[in-house]
């Protein structure tokens, strides 16, 4: 692995977004200038068909990426300034489950995404 490819490695470990091509190219170029966003793109290539990244599309027109984790997890995105939040439910594991079994499937693997705005602050009447 080159060290520029350590730099872009470095940067994805230490990310707790989920930075897209021109964000972590901005990242890595801050620690070494040399770094192409070709590079990056090459780089994010690699790490994506070694199972390394995983990229997503949150309906933004840009592919985001997270180093692949251990364990499963699911993100809501925020329609109104594209924040991403992580989290996990055993609840909706256990439905997903149910869902595919009652179908007649076992679940291997899946997805969830949920899109939402922020909800309206309920003002107090005087």
């Amino acid at each position: 692995m080159t060290e520029q490819r350590r730099v872009i490695a470095r940067v994805l470990s230490g990310s707790e977004d989920h930075p897209d091509v021109e964000v972590l190219h901005q990242r890595a170029n801050a620690i070494d200038s040399r770094i192409s966003i070709a590079t990056v793109y090459r780089t994010v290539r690699l790490f994506e068909e070694a199972n390394i990244l995983e990229r997503h599309e949150f309906g933004d027109g840009r592919a985001r990426y997270e180093e692949v984790s251990e364990s499963h997890h699911d993100h809501l995105i925020n329609l109104q300034n594209g924040e991403v939040i992580e989290f996990s439910n055993d609840k909706i594991e256990d439905l997903q489950r149910q869902i595919a079994r009652k179908l007649g499937y076992e679940l291997i693997e899946h997805r969830l995404e949920l899109y939402a705005v922020p909800l309206k602050k309920k003002t107090k009447k005087k």
